[in-house]
């Protein structure tokens, strides 16, 4: 029973460790607010005003922190990228165009690889910012702007891993990069644009014929007896059936199927394609966005639409 207890008190332990960096780190990043002054809309409006890109530049865990910072900026429509300040002292500062703003970061703003990139930045022209914890530190005086980060602890209990000081620079890159979006008025489509792969860009910048079913189609005529309806829906796995009729397009899916056998029992075999068919299908054309098609499946509640190509059906759109 002691045992129990102990372990029960040991998970307590845990969760309340869990708890006070959640505290600390949430009332470091709170504070923040409190600091944002014109040297933030300095660095904003230099930022959008600039012909050339944001380089952000960092050692250890300020330079983890600044490749998602940049990382965040490109994706939002702010060229950027990371720089080594180690790699950056020994060429790769060849990269730097003097139109470019340079954003470098460190706690302490005393870093000995970043602040020795100071001079070349000077001669260079570049827009320099700071994000330090420290507006007396070497890197905010020679900044254009400084961001103020700096944290009461860390939620490190010995003082020492940077922590609160990593999770309130973030959180400053964040609000660059929410603000500049705001001020370019940045929209879903230009985030799909910069992100093809992920599922906002397949439903934006894709069509329906880049993903619609158009190979071995259920097509059956309208005299088709249900027996064949079920094979050429078997055949092609879609869930339906598409009737071709004199009057244009019908659909039968499997729900209708089951119905029809509710209401007709057996002689539902003896029923016709065109008897059983949905004679007004939704159907959507070649060329619409699959965002598009489905906003129409939703508002409609189905799963598939006919897509057509002039007046054929060419294919099958399924979610």
């Amino acid at each position: 029973m002691e045992h129990i207890t102990s372990k029960v008190e040991l998970m307590l332990n845990y969760v309340a460790s869990a708890r006070r960096v959640f505290q600390i780190e949430s009332e470091a990043v709170a504070a923040l607010s409190d600091r944002i002054d014109e040297n933030f809309s300095k660095a904003v409006a230099h930022i959008v005003s600039s012909h050339g890109r944001v380089i952000i530049c960092g050692m250890g865990k300020s330079g983890i922190i600044g490749k998602k910072i940049a990382a965040t900026l490109a994706s939002t429509g702010t060229p950027s990228f990371f720089m080594h300040p180690g790699e950056a002292y020994h060429g790769d500062l060849g990269m730097v165009a003097s139109a470019d703003v340079f954003i470098a970061i460190s706690n302490s703003g005393e870093t000995e690889e970043v602040v020795k990139l100071l001079p070349f930045l000077k001669d260079n022209g570049n827009f320099l910012i700071a994000i330090t914890g420290n507006p007396s530190s070497s890197l905010a005086r020679a900044a254009d702007c400084h961001l103020d980060v700096r944290v009461d602890q860390e939620a490190c209990p010995l003082q020492l891993a940077p922590t609160s000081s990593t999770t309130a620079t973030l959180a400053m890159g964040d609000a660059l990069a929410v603000t500049l979006m705001e001020v370019r008025g940045f929209k879903p489509e230009n985030f799909a644009r910069l992100h093809p792969g992920g599922s906002l860009g397949r439903r934006l910048l894709r069509f329906v014929e880049d993903e619609m079913v158009e190979d071995e189609l259920p097509f059956v005529g309208e005299g088709a007896k249900v027996l064949d309806v079920i094979q050429a829906m078997t055949h092609a796995s879609l869930g339906l059936a598409i009737v071709r009729s004199d009057t244009g397009w019908g659909v039968i899916t499997d729900g209708d199927i089951r119905r029809a056998i509710e209401c007709y029992g057996e002689e539902v075999f003896s029923k016709t394609a065109q008897e059983l068919m949905s004679a007004d299908p939704v159907m959507i054309c070649t060329g619409t966005r699959i965002e598009d098609a489905l906003a129409v499946m939703e508002k409609r509640q189905i799963t598939a639409l006919l897509v057509l190509k002039g007046d054929d059906v060419v294919g099958v759109f399924k979610k």
